[in-house]
């Protein structure tokens, strides 16, 4: 993700008559320690009758030294450079244990050989004052905090100005101003820092800053524009890690884009320009100007203005050819997201729940809603229960209607579900009887729910002998069993369903209970989660059937009213009011009252949590009557003046609603979208929703301690369907799903350009011929089906067909990369949804990224329909992963798919594509040697998953992810003349089809875990690569990978951002490091490869192959 950017740099000295021009000193070249590499360098003078000398001063500079023969008008200087300001970790180096904290003492030779940069000058009173305030604990302190510390008070101190008089002031003259150019700080650093007795030199050199891709978060929003100056700024000279810059201009050290010319003990030794002129009047001009030259691709600038207005185009034309088709295509899909604060928190790693994760969704659903939705209900109810979690999760849904009206009106009165609340039980009762009220139901059915103190007194009873410990959880179990009595109730409850008989309307029924009062089974859960329904009747009760989605719908009546909420809330009055305000039933038909065994045991609940009152929704299975029952609880609520929480079963699916749902899932909050039915909602839907994550501080990306850069470690599945199940294009014609699956399956790189890191058989969205050869088979006899059945396929057997084909290793239908769960579910209607879910996509960091695979899939889509595709399935075997695991091998074959979509008149472009392969592949290095060019990218290398092991609290299944895999590639290459090696063993390079260029891929342990495949085998590090000549028997250069830091160094804390994971990264690359001495070359030869199925991969875990043996 490097920028190369071209800096020229113009000074231009005019005279007033011909003058004779004295020798001149330019310091005007890049300094031998910048660590800013610079491509390339050009001086040019004029008058062009001139001689120059490269020198290197005393202090290693560069000096340019130029002799004038003739006199001239004018004199002029201009240097062009390219660099590549590659990410610098300013903060990457070591420190000699001595020097760890400051106050340190230099060594006898050190100090000798500094001498020059301990030269003070007399202080005057506002330098003394300000070193007098320098704090320093007793015990000392970390020599980096105690550098940053002194920077950043320095900057704090002094105002920046641009100054043109020549020279640089004293620091009594920057103090007692509180105002300094760059030159006039940076001395003063100088001199501060020597005052402290650290050896510290004057820097005067090029700053260079380019406007950023996206504004960050936190602290200063950077330049608007790309910028150059000649700047100045402190070196300051620490064992160990040597020169280090610090810029007190801007209070942080030097980056790359600090390149520094000249370093100095004195400002007068560094200036950028001395000599002299004749007598005369000379008026001086200059300028500086950087441009971007080249730039990789990236994530956080994907795509310039001119290619995002081409994929926006295509994107609209697309949605014609679509709505040509008749397709009625809808788009939803599942990003997610991790905090941009906390990498290190298991709630954003592993944990699918946790306490900020909980406020960060909750504040994301209430902006979502304000962004997407008109009137909604926010809902907090429960999520998915998977085994091994001790409780459900819990999910916040935004609802609304689809006609523009409202849902649920007084946004005000839904109360944040986990923030204390001031009702009290009186509340809650009131607020329960003014529901029955409202609803018609008689006031007896309305029951208050008490705890169970037969099951504290159980608990106890199981509790070890003797008092609990202090703090223990069982202090108010035991507690609890000194009375029997139920106590107050925690809420109030009344069985409620819709009367499907004549009239219609509310019903209820009259629960009879054992012991006279409804006992809550033990929790913490909702109130209606807990009710004990096996306790009302003996026998089964009926259940009302799920409405199927294909039936015909009416329009909604109309919602609640848009009374305004009392403007007095408080809690003592609240009773009062809830019981006066709400109207009387009236004209409103009293509730059919049924018997027990005849009534879906549903009820509505009413509960006091944490001060806060909660309302609990039954299930319902029409949206009508969800819209009713909440227009009757929001006008309760108004009458009241209480804030609320509504949980419980959400409003049943129904076209003429819109829901979004924000829930957790482990590491990361996933977003489950509403469906776009057209490119421009996709497009607006996908912007809104990254600004708005940021805005609550969640990103799209995480970092490894190593440098590794993902995305937010959570998918971004793509969900396709239609507005209905009726309308949708995958059961309208199901040979639509054929042509998805059987193109994904012939072309690999759909299933590992997009993906995250774990992949492979035993991943979440494997591809249908990993592992499982035999699938290959039964499905082209499932395809065989479905083409004989032709149009009169039904939709359930579209399920039927392919159901237990499309599944994981162990059958399981959800983690597979084309899941039908919700396409025509056997189970019941709910699962009847038209839908079908690509898994195999994992979020990535950038909106439009996210919309240009979006655009893929969609014009894919439009391809199939007019042109259905129906081919052999591929028997990829090996192939599959030796191939399409390598950078190479997905490059080229989506370059197929792009010509294909060309071919049937979609214009997709291959470069859009071109961030995703530098975001999966990304570049770990290269250099050149001989002629021949050698770049390694990381490759993907599958996580398998391992037995199973028994832990003291479960039985617990890892997967291995020690084994690392890359590509070589190497350009300019002749295999009768060469040979690439790594670590000895000679590496398999195949030809890609372009002349000179070669690939291959190594695998290698990264590193050693406990419990892995094949334990014994340790960790292969550092990885070195030798060009090697056969002819010669050497190795003619190469390069080295270290699988961690080089230099031993050990991160504690996770990368702050992209620019410090590539810095880490980059760190483990040297373009040096080949192995001396002669290479033997027969060995060598004897190892290759010979058929085992693999024949571009070299896996460093295999033993050396011998010779062949004869025949």
């Amino acid at each position: 993700m490097s920028i190369h950017v071209a800096l020229e740099h113009r000074t231009h000295y005019a005279f007033d008559r011909p003058v004779g021009i004295g020798p001149h000193v330019v310091r005007l070249r890049p300094a031998p320690h910048s660590r800013t590499p610079v491509l390339s360098y050009s001086l040019t003078v004029e008058p062009a009758d001139h001689f120059v000398n490269w020198q290197q001063d005393a202090f290693g500079n560069f000096l340019a030294r130029l002799v004038f023969p003739g006199k001239a008008t004018e004199l002029s200087i201009t240097v062009d450079l390219v660099a590549d300001l590659t990410v610098v970790n300013p903060f990457d180096f070591f420190v000699e244990p001595d020097a760890e904290r400051f106050p340190f003492a230099y060594g006898p030779d050190e100090r000798r050989d500094l001498s020059p940069y301990f030269e003070v000058e007399e202080p005057g009173p506002h330098l003394k004052a300000w070193l007098a305030g320098v704090e320093v604990p007793a015990d000392g302190m970390r020599i980096v905090d105690f550098l940053v510390a002194v920077n950043q008070r320095l900057q704090g101190d002094i105002a920046y100005t641009t100054r043109f008089e020549p020279g640089v002031q004293t620091p009594e003259q920057t103090l007692g101003l509180a105002l300094g150019s760059c030159r006039d700080t940076g001395w003063l650093l100088v001199q501060v820092l020597r005052h402290l007795g650290l050896a510290a030199r004057f820097v005067s050199g090029y700053l260079v800053q380019l406007a950023p891709d996206v504004r960050p978060l936190d602290g200063p929003p950077g330049p608007e524009r790309d910028f150059t100056d000649l700047h100045a700024w402190c070196e300051v000279y620490v064992p160990g890690a040597g020169w280090i810059g610090l810029d007190p201009t801007s209070g942080l050290f030097a980056g790359e884009g600090h390149i520094p010319l000249a370093c100095t003990p004195n400002p007068v030794t560094a200036a950028a320009v001395t000599g002299v002129v004749d007598e005369c009047e000379v008026t001086l001009t200059y300028s500086n100007e950087v441009h971007r030259i080249h730039e990789d691709p990236r994530v956080t600038l994907p795509y310039t203005d001119d290619q995002w207005s081409r994929i926006d185009a295509l994107g609209d034309a697309v949605d014609d050819r679509l709505a040509k088709g008749d397709v009625r295509l809808t788009h939803g899909g599942e990003p997610t997201f991790v905090s941009v604060d906390d990498m290190e928190g298991a709630e954003w790693n592993t944990a699918a729940d946790g306490d900020d994760k909980r406020a960060r969704a909750w504040t994301l659903t209430n902006r979502l809603a304000d962004r997407f939705a008109t009137g909604p209900l926010l809902l907090a109810g429960q999520g998915k229960w998977y085994p091994g979690e001790p409780l459900p999760r819990w999910q916040f849904g935004v609802h609304w209607r689809t006609d523009g009206k409202p849902l649920w009106s007084h946004r005000e009165l839904l109360a944040d579900p986990f923030a204390p609340g001031h009702a009290t039980l009186a509340d809650a009762e009131a607020m329960a009887r003014a529901l029955a009220v409202a609803l018609g139901l008689p006031d007896d059915v309305v029951l208050p729910a008490h705890e169970d103190p037969l099951a504290a007194l159980l608990t106890a009873a199981r509790l070890p002998a003797g008092d609990p410990p202090e703090g223990h959880d069982a202090v108010h179990t035991v507690a609890d069993t000194d009375r029997l009595d139920a106590g107050d109730p925690v809420g109030w409850v009344m069985p409620l369903h819709r009367h499907r008989g004549p009239g219609g309307g509310w019903a209820t029924s009259r629960w009879r209970l054992r012991r006279g009062r409804l006992h809550l089974i033990p929790g913490d859960s909702p109130i209606g989660m807990r009710l004990p329904l096996d306790s009302l009747t003996w026998t089964p009760t009926p259940l009302e059937p799920d409405r199927s989605p294909f039936d015909e719908r009416t329009p909604l009546p109309d919602g609640p009213g848009t009374t305004p909420a009392p403007a007095d809330t408080a809690p003592a009055t609240g009773a009062i009011r809830a019981l006066r305000r709400v109207e009387p039933t009236g004209g409103r038909t009293p509730a059919t009252v049924v018997p027990v065994e005849a009534a879906p045991p549903t009820a509505l609940g009413v509960e006091l949590r944490h001060g806060r009152l909660t309302v609990f929704l039954p299930p319902l299975t029409h949206f009508e009557d969800a819209v009713e029952l909440l227009a009757v609880i929001e006008a309760v609520a108004v009458a009241a003046g209480h804030q609320l929480v509504v949980e419980g079963y959400p409003p049943p699916r129904d076209p003429r609603q819109q829901v979004l749902v924000v829930a957790p899932d482990p590491g990361v909050i996933e977003v489950n979208l509403h469906p776009a039915g057209s490119w421009r909602e996709l497009v607006d839907t996908t912007e809104v929703l990254y600004a708005t994550a940021a805005e609550c501080r969640l990103g799209t990306e995480r970092f490894e301690l190593d440098g590794t850069h993902s995305g937010s470690g959570g998918g971004n599945h793509v969900t396709l369907g239609g507005a209905t199940p009726a309308e949708s294009p995958l059961l309208r014609r199901p040979d639509l799903l054929r042509s998805l699956v059987t193109y994904w399956q012939h072309h690999p790189s759909l299933s590992y350009l997009f993906s995250g890191r774990f992949i492979g058989p035993t991943s979440q969205a494997p591809r249908v011929d990993e592992a499982r050869h035999d699938a290959l088979d039964e499905l082209e006899i499932a395809f065989g089906e479905l083409e004989r059945l032709g149009s009169e396929t039904p939709p359930w057997l579209v399920d039927r067909l392919f159901r237990h084909l499309l599944t994981d290793l162990t059958g399981n239908t959800h983690r597979a990369e084309f899941c039908i769960d919700k396409l025509f579910s056997p189970e019941s209607d709910r699962g009847r949804l038209g839908l079908v879910e690509l898994r195999g996509f994992e979020m990535p960091p950038h909106p439009r990224m996210a919309l240009v695979q979006s655009l893929l899939v969609r014009s894919l889509v439009a391809r199939f329909w007019d042109e259905p595709y129906a081919a052999p399935l591929v028997r990829w075997g090996t192939e599959l992963h030796d191939r399409f695991l390598l950078p190479w091998g997905v490059a080229t074959d989506i370059a197929r798919v792009v010509d294909d979509l060309t071919a049937h008149g979609i214009p997709f472009e291959l470069p859009w594509l071109d961030p995703f392969l530098e975001f999966r592949f990304p570049r770990l290095g290269e250099t050149s040697v001989a002629g021949v060019h050698i770049e390694l990218r990381a490759g993907i290398e599958p996580w398998l998953a391992l037995g199973e092991e028994v832990t003291a609290n479960a039985t617990a299944r890892y997967v291995d992810s020690s084994v690392e895999r890359l590509q070589v590639r190497v350009d300019g290459f002749n295999e009768s003349r060469l040979a690439v090696t790594c670590n000895g063993r000679l590496v398999p390079l195949r030809p890609t089809g372009t002349p000179g260029t070669w690939v291959a891929g190594v695998r290698y342990r990264a590193w050693q875990p406990p419990s892995a495949l094949h334990p014994t085998i340790g960790v292969h590090a550092p990885l070195t690569f030798d060009l090697v000549d056969l002819q010669n028997g050497r190795s003619l250069g190469g390069c080295t990978y270290h699988v961690s830091h080089p230099g031993g160094r050990a991160y504690e804390t996770f990368p702050v951002n992209a620019s410090e994971a590539k810095s880490r990264r980059g760190s483990r690359f040297t373009a040096s490091g080949h192995t001396p001495g002669p290479v033997a070359v027969a060995p060598l030869l004897a190892q290759q490869p010979r058929g085992d199925g693999y024949p571009r991969t070299l896996d460093l875990r295999r033993p050396v192959p011998g010779p062949a043996s004869p025949p």
